[in-house]
């Protein structure tokens, strides 16, 4: 997989502001797509979860969230036949997007979701969009973790619902790396920032996404250790059965790669920050 690095080193927070903002502005796709009862003129609205707390990828700024993961949405909906103004944005955390593609309180969720097998037993999934890795985030003054294998005996932040922190912990027979790592639970990625900037805990992990917009706000306290391990495949989660659904949704994210907007909004979303992301799209799952 070839990798597109930013030669510009990272920016601070009002460099991210200016990019997050160009993020809102997506051009919609076809706009004439197949979704039952929409289409420009339809009346009907699309629910789509997404995060609210994360820097480059979704970030409420103002009425609306902003960011990659949103440009995407919008894209997806607009091949739906969903206009801007027919979108409703709906946080959606971790710990609670399996519950809203259950319960109906959203249609889709484009939310930094990796596709794993636990996950599609309750939910569908299209894609994957984009293939993320994951990494460690540390203090700037923090010198002694480079690398997963460094955070034994240490406090690792685990953000409720995601899976990043148990993909070092766990044991190898249960897929992990088997590190005595000392786990701290948060309700979110911004409240383990929080801790580890009052020392808390020694070390943040999560897909490499989402620490780069995080440092990128205030990169003079925090050190990404750019050492990523892992695949973290970010798929549209669907309510079960969706498989029509699905298969629109994934000529979608083809045509958004084939017409060059993915790189598009990966560049407006990360290129203040020196992020190396991926620029090419990953091969798709099919739709059971």
């Amino acid at each position: 997989m070839r990798i597109r690095r930013t030669s510009i080193a990272l920016a601070g927070a009002s460099a991210l502001a200016l990019s997050l903002t160009a993020c809102g502005t997506a051009d919609v796709g076809g706009g004439g797509g197949g979704g039952e009862g929409g289409g420009e003129g339809g009346g009907d609205t699309i629910t789509i979860g997404v995060k609210y707390d994360q820097p480059g990828l979704g970030l409420l700024e103002g009425d609306a969230p902003v960011g990659f993961d949103v440009d995407v949405a919008t894209y997806i909906a607009g091949e739906l036949g969903y206009s801007p103004d027919q979108i409703e944005w709906t946080e959606a955390a971790s710990a609670n997007r399996e519950t809203f593609l259950q319960q109906g309180t959203v249609d889709m969720v484009v939310a930094t979701y990796s596709i794993t097998d636990e996950r599609k037993n309750v939910v569908d999934f299209a894609g994957p969009y984009y293939v993320a890795q994951q990494d460690i985030i540390v203090a700037s003054d923090s010198t002694d973790i480079n690398g997963p294998e460094d955070l034994e005996g240490k406090v690792l932040c685990s953000a409720s619902g995601s899976r990043s922190a148990n993909n070092i912990v766990d044991s190898e027979e249960d897929g992990g790396l088997g590190i005595g790592a000392e786990l701290r639970e948060a309700g979110n990625y911004s409240e383990c920032m929080q801790l580890l900037a009052d020392g808390t805990v020694d070390a943040v992990t999560t897909d490499n996404t989402i620490l780069a917009g995080f440092a990128a706000q205030n990169p003079e306290s925090y050190r990404m250790v750019n050492n990523p391990f892992g695949e973290e495949r970010y798929g549209v989660g669907l309510p079960k059965g969706s498989t029509e659904m699905c298969e629109q949704v994934n000529e979608a994210i083809t045509k958004m790669w084939e017409e060059g907007k993915t790189l598009e909004y990966l560049d407006t979303a990360f290129g203040e920050t020196g992020f190396a992301y991926a620029e090419e799209q990953p091969e798709l799952d099919g739709c059971a």
